[in-house]
């Protein structure tokens, strides 16, 4: 058995299917859609403003404190430890639910949780240590596919169970323990890569075969250019090429530290990229705090422990919908470069009008229907936005950047939450939170569509220019000369 372990570990597919299945069954956890529920419930007897102000900012101060070393930690050791330690932190998480009372515990279990979202790096990045180059974008919408499937499934059985079966919230955090216990199982299988995109990397000369498409791994520096005229530097390359091999650091630390860098640098110095990243970073702060509180709000639209709730089936539908307007982005034909900002201050509008509704509405169904509209935008534009930073970037300044715009995010996350919820802070009843979350991405849409308006502008300005240029020579070259240069 364990020779046809071994053989099978050195395929693509081994590697693939054991991830998948410990990323399917860590995300198979029914409970989620109703975890306020479950709090505020006869289990643990907890208060909305104890949830609220207590225990749920918790999450995110450590999951600050906690991504940028487990960032490093995570492709040093070479990534497997660090997703079985996930696997780890996710017994302990639900263990502590099932098992612990008072506040205190509580805020334990949220460390635990936030320990599990700072490593889910190492669960999109061992893919690219295992595989080889052709296969990175199937395999990654393999990862990809089997979580948003597992967290859909998991919201339709928990709704059909406590609709149905009318089965209590402490029975959907078993189910829940016995599934991330199944995934750190299937953790154990993985193989344990050889090399790794930073501290391990391969030298240039054992490197694989580079990929055609747009993740390949270009030997020169890019140029693009943006609609306002002004040259774009996207940096590709393999960053332990060259210079690296002839010269010798102190240490691999201090080489990979002064070549991120560097990296970060010449990758920022891209407006195109500098924009997009920044829409990713505040926007995915605001979306990460609404999906905190969007189930203490919906308590509070809609107060009671019944079966008339459907946390799960708007979860399911908001991840399904979510699923298929990401897909669709593939088939749309649009100039991305001219027409990409303006699609970001159009679809921030409609979070910020789904937000609105949230608050001012009476409704819960006015409600759910202005979450569906929310997560359906954002992952809508997230894909994209995704999608123009990876386009000029090799995978290593790809997971270098992603890392970068995830932290930027949790900082400016941190100080929402501690000026708008935290005790310490304003502490604001819920629904007025969420009128600050609407305004916030009003202010957001606000920019980019002024942003928007300036390169439209700009490049139709350009295009006068050269029209009014070309009207002014006629004389110039024949199209079937040769035009002296």
């Amino acid at each position: 058995m364990s020779c046809f372990q071994t053989s099978a570990s050195h395929s693509w597919i081994y590697p693939t299917v054991i991830l998948c299945l410990f990323g399917f069954f860590s995300m198979m956890r029914p409970s989620e859609p109703f975890l306020m529920l479950y709090l505020s419930g006869p289990d643990k007897n907890l208060t909305s403003e104890e949830i609220t102000n207590e225990i749920f900012p918790v999450w995110t101060y450590s999951y600050l404190v906690l991504l940028f070393p487990v960032f490093i930690l995570t492709d040093y050791i070479r990534y497997k430890p660090v997703i079985n330690l996930q696997g780890i932190s996710f017994i302990i998480t639900w263990l502590l639910l099932l098992f612990g009372q008072g506040v205190k515990t509580m805020q334990v279990v949220e460390f635990f949780y936030g320990m599990v979202t700072a490593t889910e790096v190492a669960y999109y990045a061992y893919i690219y240590s295992v595989v080889s180059p052709e296969h990175y974008q199937k395999v990654s919408g393999y990862c990809r596919s089997a979580t948003l499937v597992a967290y859909t499934a998991a919201s339709v059985l928990a709704q059909l169970l406590v609709s149905l079966a009318n089965l209590s919230y402490f029975y959907l955090n078993v189910i829940s323990l016995a599934s991330v216990s199944m995934a750190f199982l299937f953790s154990l299988f993985l193989p344990m890569p050889k090399k790794s995109m930073f501290f391990h990397a391969k030298p240039s000369k054992e490197a694989p075969p580079k990929p055609a498409g747009k993740d390949a791994v270009l030997e020169e520096p890019q140029k693009d250019h943006e609609p306002g005229g002004q040259e774009v530097v996207t940096v590709s390359g393999n960053p332990y090429d060259g210079h690296w091999s002839s010269s010798k650091p102190e240490s691999v630390a201090l080489r990979v530290f002064v070549q991120w860098l560097q990296d970060l640098k010449e990758c920022y110095s891209s407006k195109h990229l500098f924009y997009w990243s920044l829409w990713w970073a505040f926007s995915t702060a605001g979306f990460n705090q609404v999906l905190n509180y969007v189930q203490v709000l919906w308590d509070y639209k809609a107060p009671g422990q019944s079966s008339i709730i459907y946390n799960g089936a708007v979860e399911a539908i908001a991840t399904f919908g979510g699923a298929l307007a990401a897909f669709a982005v593939g088939y749309v034909k649009v100039n991305w470069d001219l027409l990409g900002e303006l699609a970001l201050a159009i679809f921030s509008v409609v979070n910020a009008g789904s937000l609105f509704l949230m608050h001012y509405t009476t409704s819960i169904w006015a409600c759910y229907v202005g979450y569906l509209l929310f997560k359906t935008g954002y992952m809508l534009l997230i894909t994209i936005a995704v999608f123009q930073i990876a386009v000029n970037l090799s995978v290593e300044r790809y997971a270098l950047v992603f890392g970068i715009n995830t932290f930027i995010a949790l900082v400016i996350q941190t100080v929402i939450t501690v000026i708008v919820v935290d005790q310490g802070g304003l502490r604001l009843p819920v629904h007025i939170q969420f009128l600050v979350y609407g305004s916030y991405f009003a202010v957001i849409a606000g920019i980019f569509l002024m942003r928007s308006i300036f390169i439209i502008y700009s490049t139709k300005c350009r295009k006068t220019v050269q029209s009014s240029a070309t009207s002014q020579n006629p004389y110039g070259p024949h199209p079937e000369e040769p035009k002296n240069n």
